[in-house]
């Protein structure tokens, strides 16, 4: 019995394994194909589900019961001694074993991937690593003592004659260039600690205060202002040098709205996915050579009669994800409601402006992004349509639009004719 057969088996079990909308279900199947690989270095794999519970979201997917039957053969075989050096990995075995649908697939299918007993009872404790605080204590020296120590090494100075003097300049040298070793962001302030003793060091040897002025000064690079003896015998402050102005980094560019391709799409065709009872796949024209297929899981919430020749938008550069042998090429923007897509009319489709032909740029308002190009095919490690897509939305008027998260602005979705709209659902998600 293949893998699939027995992913398969579970999802039938619970459909809520593929995923609850058309990103997860990209998300989940992209995983599932990785799932071979992952299981092949139990070592790594252990430190990734160390702080997760699943594979993707916080919930139990096709890609975890995917993974469960590649370890399969491993925990068959991995003796019980060998269990407590990975307990994440046992771990999530575990639980993906006794998860329901998996415990269904057992029973449907019993010759495939057994059940693997393990006894926790019987297993070691795995020892922990102990981390000694003291050593990381004295490794982490803080740049005050360091400046105190200089400072107090420098007031000598004033019980000593010339020769403790020169002694002190070079200890003085040696916190300054301390103090930047051990944390360089504190550096300055443990420089100026020194200067300021070392000045008091000159008052009362005048002679050796030229010495010790002339090596602080050198070692800080002037960024303080010590008092110097002037001929007359007064005190004097020297002026401190202009700070050099720090260059401006520009703020790094995230992802933005403009980088989506969003486009007006004609349903040509519609059938049930052949191995899926909750995809449909379809043939929508996106002003290409070609109609593009795309996989959607609409079978709960409309008709294919409802979907054939509709007037939809479609996200067209998504990385192609295959959906249960099945590739897809792009995905459908669909409206669902705030209070859940299982009630009636829960989910429909955000259309654009009447008389929209297919292949139509769609944009969002806004002189920053209205002419900006969307990207070839977008970065899936960059998350770019995760991170903008949860501030999608209809507003009381149903007009789609994209919030601002950080200055609040609304930001209209549109065609050169007009706003795309919901038909019905206001406060919508737009997925």
């Amino acid at each position: 019995m293949s893998v699939s057969e027995f992913v398969a088996a579970a999802e039938k079990a619970d459909s809520s394994l593929m995923g609850s909308n058309e990103k997860d279900q990209q998300a989940i199947q992209e995983l599932s194909t990785e799932t071979e690989g992952l299981a092949k270095d139990v070592a790594s794999l252990n430190s990734r589900l160390t702080p997760l519970t699943y594979l993707y979201s916080n919930q139990p997917s096709s890609a975890d019961v995917s993974l469960y039957c590649h370890l399969h053969p491993t925990f068959l075989n991995l003796p019980t001694s060998a269990h407590p050096s990975h307990p994440a990995l046992t771990r999530y075995f575990l639980q993906i074993q006794s998860l329901p649908p998996v415990q269904s697939a057992h029973s449907s299918l019993p010759n495939s991937f057994p059940p693997v007993d393990i006894n926790i009872a019987d297993l070691a404790i795995p020892e922990r690593e102990v981390i000694d605080l003291k050593k990381e204590k004295k490794a982490k020296k803080p740049a005050a003592a360091v400046a105190d120590g200089a400072a107090e090494k420098a007031g000598e100075v004033a019980g000593q004659a010339k020769a403790a003097t020169e002694g002190v300049v070079a200890q003085a040298q040696s916190a300054v260039a301390g103090a930047a070793g051990t944390v360089s962001g504190a550096a300055a302030s443990a420089a100026g600690a020194v200067q300021g003793a070392l000045a008091g060091a000159a008052a009362a040897f005048s002679t050796a205060a030229g010495d010790v002025k002339a090596a602080v000064v050198g070692e800080a690079e002037g960024e303080a202002a010590p008092v110097e003896a002037a001929k007359d015998g007064k005190k004097k402050e020297k002026k401190a040098k202009p700070a050099k102005a720090q260059p401006v980094k520009e703020a790094p560019t995230g992802p933005m709205p403009s980088m989506i391709d969003l486009r007006v799409g004609k349903v040509l065709d519609v059938k049930k996915h052949p191995e899926a009872d909750s995809l449909y796949v379809e043939q929508i024209d996106v002003g290409e050579a070609e109609p593009r297929t795309v996989c959607s899981g609409l079978v709960k919430y409309m008709t294919e009669d409802q979907i054939r020749g509709a007037t939809v938008i479609v996200v067209c550069n998504l990385k192609p994800v295959t959906m249960r042998g099945v590739k897809s090429f792009a995905m459908l923007l669909c409206a669902s409601s705030s209070v859940g897509k299982d009630v009636e009319g829960g989910i429909e489709f955000v259309v654009p402006p009447e008389g929209s032909k297919a292949g139509e740029r769609v944009y969002f308002e806004g002189e920053k992004y209205e002419n900006a190009k969307p990207e070839e095919m977008l970065n899936p490690k960059k998350k770019v349509f995760e991170t903008i897509q949860p501030d999608f939305t209809t507003l009381d008027n149903l007009d789609a639009a994209w919030i601002d998260p950080e200055t609040k602005t609304v930001h209209k979705l549109r065609t050169k004719d007009g706003v795309l709209r919901a038909p019905t659902l206001k406060g919508a998600h737009l997925s």
